[in-house]
């Protein structure tokens, strides 16, 4: 029997993220989206409750919490600020491969690094030109001896401004593409790795996005955590593990918008009466809580997958990119509900609207996604 219940822990979760973002987030989000600074002293609190890194297992000191739990934590969090969200649970995409394919020194140190203080870790794919094409990544890596050699460049590495350490994804020869790509553990104090100045961006101006420089940098065997060949399919499967936490902030984020206007429509009149008394008005509002509802089922069903051993990737895409693109229309949605006012940055819509548009672009755009379901579907 299906059942959409919420249990007693998972309803406890929801609370408790529901009171810290409403409390310790919402309240400071405008102002570090204007300064563009990220609250560490508020994510130090969110790590001490338990809302930074859930999934880590017991054995390494975290609370082994499943991907589904993840994802609530997500959306609650993404309701307050979806840029402080995004940097609270991006350790997720670097420890996620350090869990598919670490080995038992590796998990210990590096995941029990993550739990014993409140840190940060980053996720090394991108560059300035493979962002998509994950495959078409210049960085290169040889190997003397028993250490690796690292040269190339990262880019738009979230939080890679505080991070202790790195995966960081590299290929020993571009031309290989997909089967020369190796994954490797990189500390943040290596000679050679530099962190770039921090991007200005459009949305989500509180979390840290930096440039990686990596000059000769040595690398220990002990740090290798995907050998050549191994490293693309690490890499697409953290991917398909983490998509479901992005389906989860856009739901956030559409809640917010939701609220938001609702609360506006009731106050705000024209032609004497409330603008919700408004057809077209409430045709939007309507259409807003279908998205949220939506997307919710999908990236729950995408997370419970993960949780129950479920090989269905398409899931994963599926609340990406529905829950993406919702967001954005969503936020669009409500600044049009918000008229004049919505376009200015004393009333809320407008940041969210700024902090939605890159849902389509990171972890993968629309258009990836809609690549990856077209080919499983035609693929049967």
């Amino acid at each position: 029997m299906v059942d959409f219940s919420q249990s007693e822990e998972h309803q406890g979760l929801i609370e408790m993220s529901r009171r810290f973002t409403r409390e310790r987030i919402t309240p400071i989000a405008a102002e570090c989206d204007a300064k563009g600074v990220f609250p560490m002293d508020v994510f130090k609190e969110a790590w001490s409750i338990g809302l930074v890194n859930p999934t880590i297992p017991t054995e390494y000191g975290g609370a082994g919490m499943g991907e589904l739990e993840n994802t609530l934590i997500c959306e609650e969090l993404a309701y307050g600020c979806i840029g402080i969200e995004t940097s609270f649970l991006a350790n997720g995409l670097a420890l996620t491969p350090i869990k598919l394919a670490g080995s038992e020194d590796q998990k210990k140190k590096y995941l029990g690094m993550l739990t014993a203080e409140p840190i940060m870790a980053s996720y090394a794919t991108t560059e300035p030109d493979a962002g998509s094409d994950v495959a078409g990544m210049k960085t290169r890596f040889e190997q003397k001896g028993d250490d690796f050699v690292l040269n190339g460049q990262k880019c738009w590495i979230t939080n890679a401004s505080f991070a202790s350490f790195y995966v960081v994804f590299a290929t020993s020869n571009a031309e290989k593409r997909h089967k020369g790509i190796a994954a490797f553990i990189v500390d943040r104090d290596t000679p050679g790795l530099r962190v770039g100045k921090r991007e200005h961006k459009m949305g989500q101006c509180a979390s840290d996005t930096a440039q990686i420089f990596l000059e000769d940098v040595v690398v220990p065997k002990a740090n290798l955590l995907a050998p050549e060949g191994q490293g693309f399919k690490l890499a697409m499967e953290t991917f398909n593990q983490t998509r479901p936490d992005i389906g989860a902030a856009a739901t956030g984020l559409m809640r917010r918008c939701l609220d938001e206007c609702v609360a506006y429509a009731k106050e705000r009149k024209t032609f004497g009466v409330p603008i919700g008394s408004h057809q077209l008005v409430q045709w939007m509002i309507a259409e807003m809580a279908i998205r949220v509802e939506a997307t919710r089922l999908l990236y729950q069903k995408a997370a419970w997958n993960l949780d129950n051993g479920v090989r269905d990737p398409i899931v994963s895409s599926f609340a990406k990119a529905y829950g993406a693109d919702s967001a954005m229309a969503t936020a669009t949605d409500a600044v049009q509900v918000f008229g004049g006012n919505g376009y200015v940055k004393e009333y809320p819509v407008e940041k969210l609207m700024r902090d939605a548009k890159v849902l389509q672009i990171y972890e993968g755009t629309s258009q990836i996604q809609r690549m990856v379901i077209a080919k499983a579907v035609l693929a049967g």
